[in-house]
């Protein structure tokens, strides 16, 4: 990876121009461009996890999602990316050629996204948008941590995902509760977040999205790893569907200064050990320089 792209990679700013929700990343995993839709401006979530990298020095903008400023907002920078335009800017005249490709519409933000009660609607309005651009190949991303993909609402936006092109990235950072409640510090019990994984694995293929790093200088343990993928295990002998497993680490400043970084051998390893353990397909995916 060059230095360029490496740097486009760790800068993911949630803005772009005057848009308030709308704003384009270059992902590692999606391995392209990505448009991002955040619906929790106000940075709300009902996780609170060590490793966090959205600013909460500063408070959120309160109040209702403005769905006619958000579907333009989607409208221009779709066809931004799909004509190549966007790399004409600043922004992204580095990205190489291969990188150079809309790879989907992720659903994500400063906060916990199946929390807003306008979720259905946004869903709907990317189907939309992505349906009226004649991008049939384009995906629709929800990023989530899963605690709410039990309720109705919920159920009636992953509907509408799932008839277009969609895919859930399932955040599961843990294998044990300990180590789940230590990173993730939520009052969601864990049973739920297992429960809700299993339920939407078996109604479709999913991503699961791991997040590994050290805490005080000391990395996931065997017996952590061990019962994480016993978990995966688990989810696919009762009917779930797990797609691919990402692994990743830290790549931007996190909440707690006590998170650091895996090495990117320390990556591979975990890589090969999930994979090894599980059957599932896995990728990984490196972060920000670690020392060691």
């Amino acid at each position: 990876m060059t230095t360029d792209a490496h740097a486009l990679f760790q800068s993911h700013p949630r803005s772009y121009s005057h848009n308030k929700y709308v704003y384009p990343v270059l992902s590692r995993r999606a391995k392209g461009l990505s448009i991002g839709v955040n619906i929790n401006p106000d940075k709300s979530c009902n996780f609170n996890c060590i490793y966090c990298q959205v600013d909460r020095s500063t408070p959120g903008t309160v109040g209702p999602i403005d769905l006619e400023a958000l579907r333009a907002e989607l409208e221009q920078m779709v066809e931004l990316a799909a004509s190549g335009r966007i790399f004409e800017g600043p922004q992204f005249a580095s990205a190489p050629a291969e990188l150079r490709r809309l790879r989907d519409i992720a659903i994500s933000g400063d906060g916990e996204p199946t929390l807003r009660p306008e979720l259905p609607q946004v869903v709907d309005i990317c189907a939309e948008v992505r349906r009226r651009s004649g991008l049939d190949d384009l995906k629709l991303v929800l990023l989530t941590n899963g605690s709410l993909l039990h309720k109705p609402e919920v159920a009636v936006a992953l509907k509408t995902l799932d008839a277009n092109n969609g895919e859930i990235w399932f955040k599961l950072d843990a294998g044990s509760q300990h180590f789940y409640y230590q990173v993730a510090r939520s009052a969601v019990p864990r049973w739920r977040i297992l429960a809700n994984l299993i339920e939407a694995a078996r109604a479709r293929p999913i991503v699961i999205q791991t997040l590994l790093m050290r805490i005080d200088g000391v990395g996931p343990s065997d017996e952590e790893m061990g019962t994480y993928c016993l978990l995966l295990r688990t989810v696919a002998s009762d009917g779930g569907r797990i797609k691919l497993v990402q692994v990743h680490t830290i790549a931007r400043p996190p909440a707690e200064s006590c998170v650091t970084p895996l090495p990117d051998a320390e990556i591979d390893r975990l890589v090969e050990l999930i994979r090894r353990e599980t059957g599932l397909p896995v990728e990984g995916f490196y972060g920000a320089a670690a020392e060691g």
